[in-house]
């Protein structure tokens, strides 16, 4: 079977893995499809934290669950395994813990796991180990017997990568006991019960301040409505003598009445300011109360923990943790603002991983808790770490769909559903119930306020008033802080054309990306008015944040970056730093050229499609001189950058709006239409032009050159790698077909030319494994050259309505023919 760049086989059924199904590699570098990734003796679905391999033979690369997986017998050390005695037999030190996240038990290396390489020791002859990552505990030293390590072991000299990478995640911390085991319920239940006579209190007063403002408007609009009434009756009173009755009467009734239309919108517009004041000021005065019942709850829950290791609660160690870890409790006091020590990939690499937590959420959003105390603890209970519980705790938020919820009227404002109907409303905040909740589970977490780049921001647009105020949370988890933002990784806004009505403009869709997001990958569409919570290295100014190109999420998930050699400095900060090798607005040549160009990493080159949009930047139009602005862009790929070449039709601003959606090969040859989404706009500004620009020919949409064929349909240029040919007045394009193909079709276009008039100079051929296209052009000009073809026999394509398969575009040519261009003989 034909395999493309990056493609793997799955060790189960053998077939092609591509990255979007995708599970691995594992530790043995074996791939499965997602739906595979079962036990291979009882079939029960696995995660990357719960799979094993087995321990008795090295050479069973097959997946098992924990009740099945084949281990040897009690004391089995094989003869690879003795190397390591004396690292096993090292002195214990108190000194450093390296722990796994998960803590369940699962992550402890096996004699099996390490394979020494005889290189292993250092050059002194004692092991060397320097750990893996940056926040490894490396260079493990007795102080006890000066000027000797014990038990040193060089990472590199160990098969065992992929557990280093797993016990990396939180080195520091043990696993959590649950709260249940040192704080009963009763004694939170009623702390929460306070909390909810203070916030009876404070909301009593927010309704006492309200009705306060209402009598008040009601009672100055009265006056004045009373004063303009009787300047109107003074008014006609003098006119009676000289007027008819009748006549004054119908204009007093028609002035009056314009009157009280006048009042009545300026009284309703009154109400709506003081109603966003009280707004503003309710929401503040419920976030200080909510930082107050914090800080209680915290203090709370970590004085029984205290009280529960003082009865030594904590020395019968179920899990066969070492006594050390008790020395490195979750701290008490959250940490000052710092970067974090490891990435998010440090800490988990793919959702999957917590397939076993996010069902406990799911199936908890199921149920209407009535109070937090017993929410939390369902979400929490089986919770082993810090950040499974903010996990579960945004999953819970997230999975909610408040466009399909139903809110009873009773419902209290200080209970989880009373907080998420005032979500809906728009009188709380996600982030001030994540918050609560993380409080309630024992973590620290604090609302960091500033900018976004949000729903109608454009780049180029200056932070000039408070229209992209935002919100969001850091938790302190795997020992540093770390960026939620519940709110867009619960919904989106939806695209006016997507909209099924005015009303339905979002659209609730999870969004992982938003869960424990790197500060790096974070800034470039929030901004916190206080530095130090950009918690970055090299804080950067609101000027360069202004100057960062935007993108969404979808950017990073797919691992995009810009690489050097844009058109443009790109954006660096007051210390010299490159934050970002592309601008948020760019300015084009004298011809009007400008190239956005977007790096793929390795394993997303074989499966990502790229489409685009160019628009006027003021008035949103598509078309110039009634061509549409798409023919002025080509877009190439030449792995592992896809470009995006630009030629301004005139002077003035254009928006280019780039989309992508990942595939596979099997996806794409169905012909099935394809979702793209938004995940980068630039800002293209054009000056003076001195060359007036001709439309690319109306081709198909998409990418220009071979590079299409080859990943997508196994189509090998032989001839022509690049997407542009300069040629005489004939060329031949040929291919090597790496799987079976048939049905090719080729279409020329030519502006001002009928497409229909073009057909008869093509002419293609295929012999064995090869496809030539030749084409003898009537006259010197630019082309654009469509092929399209489809598999043999492929079930899942499209038929038309008389039973014939429909074709698929394959890839397309940009061709300049010129005698100038032509071989000589």
């Amino acid at each position: 079977m034909y395999r493309g760049s990056g493609e793997h086989a799955c060790l189960r059924c053998k077939e092609t893995v591509y990255p979007v199904d995708r599970v691995g590699p594992l530790k043995d570098f074996s791939f499965f499809h997602s739906g595979c990734f079962k036990c291979c003796v009882c079939g029960s679905r696995l995660s990357l934290r719960t799979y094993y391999h087995s321990q008795h033979d090295q050479e069973d690369k097959e997946v098992y669950c924990i009740s099945h997986v084949p281990k040897p017998g009690p004391g089995h050390l094989d003869g690879s395994a003795v190397g390591i005695r004396s690292a096993l037999n090292v002195p214990k030190s108190t000194t450093f813990v390296n722990e796994q996240i998960r803590a369940s038990g699962k992550g402890t290396l096996d004699l099996e796991s390490l394979h020494i390489r005889s290189n292993s020791r250092g050059e002194n002859g004692s092991p060397a180990f320097d750990g893996a990552g940056p926040t490894s505990q490396a260079n493990v030293t007795n102080k006890g017997t000066p000027g000797h390590n014990y038990g040193r072991f060089d990472a590199s000299a160990l098969h065992i990568a992929h557990a280093l990478r797993a016990t990396q995640i939180q080195k520091a911390y043990k696993k959590e006991k649950p709260l249940h085991t040192y704080l009963p319920k009763e004694e939170q239940t009623e702390l929460e019960m306070k909390f909810r006579k203070e916030e009876d209190i404070l909301y009593r007063k927010f309704e006492k301040a309200r009705k306060e403002e209402e009598a008040r408007i009601h009672a100055e609009f009265r006056e004045e409505w009373e004063r303009e009434l009787d300047k109107l009756a003074s008014k006609f009173e003098s006119l009676r003598a000289q007027e008819d009755p009748h006549t004054i009467n119908k204009l007093r009734a028609r002035e009056r009445d314009e009157l009280e239309r006048h009042m009545t919108i300026r009284r309703d517009k009154k109400r709506e300011q003081i109603t966003r004041k009280l707004l503003e000021h309710e929401r503040a005065a419920t976030a200080a109360l909510v930082e107050k019942q914090s800080k209680e709850m915290l203090h709370l829950i970590n004085e029984r923990k205290r009280e529960w290791f003082a009865r030594g609660g904590g020395s019968d160690d179920e899990e066969g943790l070492s006594s050390e870890l008790e020395s490195f409790p979750y701290p008490q006091n959250p940490p000052p603002p710092s970067p974090p020590a490891t990435r998010k990939t440090h800490i988990y690499t793919d959702p999957v991983e917590f397939t076993d937590i996010d069902q406990i959420a799911i199936s908890v959003a199921q149920e209407d808790q009535k109070t937090f105390t017993d929410l939390v603890r369902k979400l929490v209970s089986r919770c082993g770490t810090d950040v499974e519980k903010a996990r579960t705790i945004f999953r819970w938020i997230t999975v909610k769909n408040l466009n399909a919820m139903d809110f009873s009227e009773d419902v209290r404002t200080d209970t989880p559903m009373g907080l998420l109907r005032g979500i809906k409303q728009g009188t709380e905040s996600y982030h001030v119930l994540f918050k609560r909740l993380c409080s309630y589970a024992g973590l620290h977490c604090v609302v960091i306020k500033g900018l976004s780049k949000s729903a109608g921001y454009q780049p180029g647009v200056k932070f000039t008033d408070s229209r992209f105020r935002n919100s969001w949370n850091a938790v302190y988890v795997a020992g540093g802080w770390r960026f939620v933002q519940c709110n867009w990784g619960a919904r989106h806004l939806v695209n006016a054309k997507e909209r099924a009505s005015k009303s339905d403009s979002l659209r609730y869709e999870y969004d992982d990306h938003y869960f424990l997001t790197d500060p790096k990958e974070f800034i470039f569409e929030f901004f916190p008015t206080t530095t130090e919570w950009q918690l970055l290295k090299r804080p950067i100014t609101l000027a360069e944040f202004e100057e960062l190109p935007f993108v969404r999420s979808l950017f990073f998930r797919y691992g995009l970056y810009f690489p050097q050699g844009q058109s443009c400095d790109g954006v660096t900060n007051s210390h010299g730093d490159v934050i970002s090798h592309c601008k948020a607005v760019m300015t084009t040549d004298q011809s009007g050229a400008a190239t956005v160009r977007i790096g793929m990493p390795p394993q997303m080159e074989g499966c990502l499609i790229f489409h685009y949009n160019l628009k006027s930047y003021d008035n949103e139009s598509d078309t110039f001189d009634g061509v549409s602005l798409k023919r002025f862009v080509m877009q190439s790929v030449t792995p592992p950058v896809v470009s995006f070449r630009t030629h301004a039709p005139a002077s003035g601003a254009f928006l280019l709006d780039v989309f992508a959606n990942a595939v596979t090969p099997r996806e794409y040859l169905t012909g099935e239409p394809m979702k793209f989404k938004s995940v980068c706009k630039v800002k293209i500004e054009c000056g003076t032009l001195s060359t007036v620009m001709v439309p690319l020919p109306d081709c198909a949409s998409g990418e220009w050159g071979p590079a299409k064929a080859n990943r997508l349909f196994g189509l090998i240029p032989l001839t022509h790698p690049d997407p542009l040919i300069f040629s005489g007045r004939e060329v031949a394009i040929d291919f090597s077909m790496s799987r079976p193909l048939t049905d090719f079709m080729a279409t020329l276009h030519k502006n001002g030319t009928d497409e229909k008039k073009l057909a008869k100079f093509i002419s293609q051929s295929v012999r064995n494994s090869e496809v030539s296209f030749s084409i003898q052009f009537p006259e010197e000009g630019q082309y654009g050259l469509d092929i399209y073809t489809r598999e043999i026999d492929t079930a899942d394509v499209p038929t038309t309505s008389n039973g014939k398969q429909l074709l698929t575009h394959c890839c397309k040519y940009l061709i300049n023919s010129s005698k100038r261009n032509a071989t000589p003989p």
